[in-house]
Order: C-alpha cells, then structure tokens, then sequence
C-alpha cells in the first residue's frame, strides 16, 4: 500500500475514532501522534486538521448533494470517507480529482458495507462538478 494511502487510512481511523468517542478531533490527533504506539504519519495529521478545518463547509456540502441520504444516517465510515475526500477535491491543490475519488472509494471498499463505494464515487462525482462553482470557503 502507498504512502499516502496509509496516510488516508490512518486520517479516517482517528476522524472515526473521534467522532464514535464524541472526542475533539484535533485533541484526539495529538493524543496518537503523543502516544507513538501507531505512528501518525505527516499527510493523515495534514487530512485530520484540514477536514477539521473546514468542517462545516465540508458537511455543508456532503448533505446538499446526498440523494435520500442524511449525513446523520450515513454509516460512520462513509460519512468520515466522504469528509476525506471532499476535503482533497477541494483543498489538497496536489491531489488529482481522480485520485482523491478512487482512494476515497478504495477506503469504502475496504472498510463499509457493498453499497457503499457507488455511492462515495456518486456523491464525490457530484461534488467535484460543482468544484468550478464553489468559493475558497466552498
């Protein structure tokens, strides 16, 4: 597995592990870099703080595009997935579009239920048509 895939990997461990923990992400973040039992690599504390970040805007996005979905009744996984990748598409200038979806469909594939990497490739297909139409602050 690539760097960066672990990266990812790692970034949607804790993200789930906060939110499943009600836990402040960022407080979560420097508790696993502190511990050093499970390395953090640089690229996941990157996608950590920058979904943080942009939180708000991120699942602004997620739920105005989720057909017949809430963000509220997404599986867990899929929703921190989707967080991932959005926050890749629209922030991580050195992340191709297409390789922010398929990494992103990759993680459900390996971690969510059989439905779930259509609709992570749908919902980030949508959102990065809209890509051109959005503001920094998306």
């Amino acid at each position: 597995m690539a760097a960066r895939s672990k990266a990812r990997k790692r970034a949607l461990d804790i993200l789930f592990e906060a939110e499943l923990r009600g836990l402040p992400v960022l407080e979560l973040l420097a508790e696993r870099q502190s511990a050093g039992d499970r390395p953090v690599p640089e690229y996941a504390a990157e996608l950590v703080r920058g979904v943080a970040a942009h939180r708000d805007q991120i699942d602004g996005l997620i739920s105005e595009n989720a057909v017949d979905w809430t963000l509220e009744r997404m599986p867990a996984v899929d929703r921190n997935v989707l967080r991932l990748g959005t926050y890749e598409l629209l922030w991580a200038d050195d992340v191709p579009d297409g390789v922010a979806i398929s990494e992103a469909v990759l993680l459900a594939q390996d971690l969510s239920t059989d439905a779930s990497p259509a609709f992570v490739n749908g919902l980030l297909a949508r959102i990065k048509d809209l890509k051109p139409t959005l503001t920094p602050e998306a």
